[in-house]
């Protein structure tokens, strides 16, 4: 099953940056839950839902069309998974570069996401998934 989370991390991020909005629906259960970075930093509750994916992904996209994710760790512990990559995209308004860290946990149920959460460094994102260093 870790494997398969893996595998399936890599199809969230590749249906994200290809901007299929189904594709990426269909890997997260309905009843998902899940804070994205902007949301932890100013202290708003999670998302909820596909109508939270989608309100999401409107308003960050509309502010930064090109946004990407790459991965470059991903680790597996159970049914959680960790990642460390790079997000990074173009400001619509201001075309002001944007770069930063990735650091996320999510946690899988019969091949969906089920709950994510982007954090501001990586021990926060290890210690979600129990992968403490």
């Amino acid at each position: 099953m870790s494997q398969e989370n893996l595998t399936l991390l890599g199809r969230v991020v590749a249906t994200f940056n290809g901007r299929e909005l189904d594709a990426y629906l269909a890997l997260h259960d309905v009843s998902l839950e899940f804070t994205p970075y902007e949301r932890a930093v100013e202290g708003l509750g999670p998302y909820r839902g596909h109508d939270g994916i989608r309100a999401w992904s409107e308003s960050t996209l509309e502010t930064f069309p090109d946004l990407a994710a790459e991965l470059h760790d991903a680790r597996s512990h159970g049914n959680r998974t960790f990642a460390r990559g790079r997000l990074h995209g173009t400001g619509a308004g201001s075309g002001a570069a944007f770069e930063r860290t990735l650091w996320m946990a999510h946690e899988w149920r019969d091949g969906k996401v089920v709950w994510w959460n982007a954090f501001d460094n990586e021990a926060d994102a290890l210690k979600a998934v129990g992968l403490e260093e």
